[in-house]
């Protein structure tokens, strides 16, 4: 008789539960990345849905009243933009009252504009010279997926921005 023989034990060793723990955290890393992209991916489409339907309301506004509406904010290092960020995008939002609810960006950052690095949604319309007869909207996407140059202004202002949508008629004012 042997005194010494082990038992047969119905569990799982150290090391085994180990490597399930070690697979489970890989999958849920995994998993959690693309989730972020997903989510990011998923802000974007909101973002180019909005400036798709302010660009309607813009488009109807001009077309009541033969001008766009002028932006009355100063959210930027140029002033003179309406930022979503900040209440300056509440004269775009009262302008547009009857023609869209005006959106906001998805995050909406309240700390800059969307140039620097935030994201919100900027509006410009001239308010000299052509006052009104030319707009700009600028917005930043997480996830880029393709290259915009930027554009230049009925004053010849070359603006850099990327996302940039411009509209209207670049004229020769007096």
């Amino acid at each position: 008789m042997n005194i010494y023989k082990r038992k047969k034990k119905n569990s799982f060793t150290l090391i085994e539960l180990l490597v399930v723990i070690a697979i489970i955290g890989l999958l849920s890393s995994v998993i959690l990345v693309s989730l972020s992209s997903v989510r990011a991916k998923a802000r974007d489409s909101r973002r180019k849905s909005d400036i798709a339907q302010i660009r309607k309301a813009l488009e109807l506004y001009y077309a009541d009243n033969e001008q766009y509406p002028l932006s009355g904010g100063a959210a930027s290092p140029n002033g003179g933009w309406s930022n979503s960020g900040d209440g300056s995008w509440d004269t775009l939002k009262s302008a547009l009252l009857g023609y869209i609810a005006l959106p906001s960006d998805p995050i909406n950052d309240t700390t800059g504009w969307s140039a620097g690095g935030k994201y919100n949604y900027d509006y410009y319309s001239l308010n000299s010279g052509c006052a009104g007869q030319w707009y700009m909207l600028v917005y930043k996407l997480e996830k880029p997926d393709i290259s915009r140059p930027g554009v230049k202004a009925c004053n010849d202002t070359n603006f850099n921005y990327a996302n940039t949508i411009t509209s209207g008629m670049c004229q020769k004012c007096q």
